[in-house]
């Protein structure tokens, strides 16, 4: 409904076991669960570090206004802060390492391996809030763990563009599928208007499957995918700033711009 938030979902899911789950309410980042860097291999932990905090057993990702952009040479002026649950990398100049954006990534810090979290099929479910700021990207979508550079397809079951506007009465949210370096999968992405304030909080989920995936907006099916990426994946939770974005918007960007996340899950299908 417009202008309201989207209740939390009741933890319990019939037919499903609840396996990873994350409502922020100790106030600090679970580093057993959480690796709180932006794809460091093309670029360092150092210069890729999340900006967070916590409110009212909430996670608050910032982009700030002295923050620098994540990757210069292969990114521009793109600043983010971003959770994952994994790391891989090849080794050091390589081109082996997790969503290769660009034929020019090279190993540029090379990454001790971790599988926090990489699940191979179940149901996703995210309660967030996010941005109708003009120069901010906000999202969480998955990604293959890619120790194999195949095994590099995207889910993403929510990803909101603040350029793209909206208010109170609606709101265009991003969903879909990106093959990468995945021959077997096809691009099934769509940027689709719904009658929510998205700025407010609701419920986006997906229910992926060997049968394919399902994406879900506060309980409702609003997209059902034949394509299912067959390897374990890895959560990418994140904010953006858009430097072109914001300069075509007439807008200067204001600090700090804030995507806050109630609670994220992950189930797996109860076996019959």
């Amino acid at each position: 409904m417009p202008g309201f938030d989207f209740p939390r979902n009741n933890v319990n899911k019939a037919g499903y076991t609840l396996v990873f789950e994350d409502d922020f309410d100790s106030g600090e980042l679970d580093r057993s669960k959480w690796f709180p860097f932006y794809l460091p291999q093309w670029s360092s932990r150092a210069n890729t570090s999340a900006n967070f905090r916590f409110e009212e057993s909430q996670l608050i990702l910032q982009i700030t206004e002295d923050q620098a952009p994540w990757s210069p040479e292969l990114n521009g002026g793109i600043k983010v802060s971003n959770l994952q649950t994994g790391v891989y990398s090849g080794p050091l100049g390589s081109e082996y390492g997790q969503h290769r954006f660009s034929k020019d990534c090279r190993v540029r810090e090379e990454q001790a391996e971790e599988r926090l979290f990489t699940p191979h099929y179940g149901y996703l479910e995210l309660r967030a809030s996010g941005l109708h700021t003009p120069h901010n990207l906000c999202a969480l979508w998955m990604i293959g763990f890619e120790d194999r550079p195949e095994r590099s397809a995207e889910i993403c079951l929510f990803e909101m563009k603040g350029w793209n506007g909206g208010g109170a009465e609606r709101s265009t949210i991003g969903f879909g599928l990106h093959p990468f370096g995945d021959p077997s999968i096809e691009d099934e992405f769509f940027e689709r208007e719904f009658p929510i304030d998205a700025s407010r909080f609701h419920v986006y989920a997906v229910d992926w499957s060997p049968e394919g995936v399902r994406f879900y907006i506060d309980n409702e099916l609003v997209h059902h995918s034949k394509q299912s990426p067959d390897y374990p994946m890895q959560l990418m939770l994140n904010i953006y700033e858009i430097p072109q974005a914001a300069n075509e918007s007439g807008q200067a960007p204001a600090y700090p711009s804030e995507f806050r996340v109630d609670y994220i899950r992950f189930y797996e299908k109860d076996k019959r």
